[in-house]
């Protein structure tokens, strides 16, 4: 008989509607779970789920009558961040697996490799997928993240993570609203790995997009990293550049021989580039009032409708 691993763990999932494989998906959880664990939990964010999906998750559990499942019924759609976040309160487990959407593209096995790769002494390990699969957008992001933020560890997309009760209480620490978890994890100055997987060729599911996730972004760019002040100081420096040029045309075309009939040109040019770059540089300002806004005076992380124990 296989001994199986005396730490308890807690797998949260991200459900959202159009989730058409969440019964398939908790099949391949509890069959991993039961196999190597002798205690865990299993945690549904139904964030505006269809009731399809919830409905699954009820039939899963009469199916399976000795496992600890809840559904955490989230007051209105509060998208991936602010939902998984309450999942990670409410768990109990030794160590945490966030499963940001029901999408499979790797076996099952991997599940098994992270978490041994978190028993080598790391905090935060991730299951990786090849780069060349995630979107243009993503790699655009994470590509400027990476180059202005001071992290020891480049984000990168991920599939799925386990994070252990010690990075649990050092995020919660963090402050009353995570905006990004991968930005704080990377930022913890905990101990972070990645482990790189190759696809399967079969694939199940559909993965989740976050509607919110350019704010989210915009958020992490601004927090985490030094893009924003680098940016407005660059508008800054070539707003000054451009002053003197078309100061020194001015003087140029006042004193010389050949003077234009209007000279509107440069005045009109830099009439634009001028306002063009106080509104984006107020825009960066008004973000950072929002963001400080936001943090400082809304206590409630989210709102939780009930919860289910199943």
């Amino acid at each position: 008989m296989k001994n199986k691993d005396g730490n308890f763990v807690s797998a949260i999932i991200y459900v959202h509607r159009g989730n058409s494989n969440t019964e398939c998906f908790l099949e391949m959880i509890n069959r991993v779970f039961a196999s190597n664990f002798r205690r865990y939990e299993i945690i549904c964010i139904n964030d505006e789920a269809d009731e399809a999906a919830n409905e699954s998750i009820r039939v899963f559990k009469k199916r399976h009558e000795d496992v600890i499942i809840s559904i955490i019924h989230m007051g209105f759609q509060h998208g991936l961040e602010a939902a998984m976040n309450a999942g990670v309160d409410l768990s109990i487990g030794d160590f945490v697996f966030e499963f940001d959407s029901t999408y499979i593209d790797y076996e099952e096995k991997l599940i098994m490799d992270v978490y041994g790769k978190v028993l080598e002494g790391y905090d935060i390990v991730s299951a990786v997928p090849p780069a060349l699969g995630s979107k243009m957008t993503s790699r655009i992001f994470y590509s400027i993240y990476n180059h202005f933020s001071d992290a020891e560890y480049d984000l990168q997309t991920e599939r799925f993570r386990i994070i252990s009760r010690r990075a649990v209480n050092r995020v919660s620490a963090y402050g009353k609203t995570i905006p990004y978890r991968k930005a704080v994890y990377n930022s913890s100055g905990l101990e972070v790995a990645g482990i790189q997987y190759e696809t399967t060729g079969k694939k199940d599911g559909l993965k989740y997009e976050d509607t919110k996730r350019c704010n989210t972004a915009l958020d992490a760019l601004v927090i985490f990293t030094s893009f924003a002040y680098k940016f407005s100081m660059f508008l800054s420096v070539a707003m000054a550049v451009f002053m003197i040029i078309s100061g020194f045309y001015t003087g140029v075309a006042y004193f010389g021989q050949n003077k234009p009939v209007e000279g509107w040109a440069p005045i009109m040019g830099l009439i634009s580039l001028g306002f063009f770059s106080i509104f984006t540089v107020l825009t960066i300002i008004i973000k950072y009032l929002d963001i400080l806004l936001r943090f400082v005076f809304k206590k409630q992380k989210y709102l939780i409708s009930s919860i289910e124990k199943l």
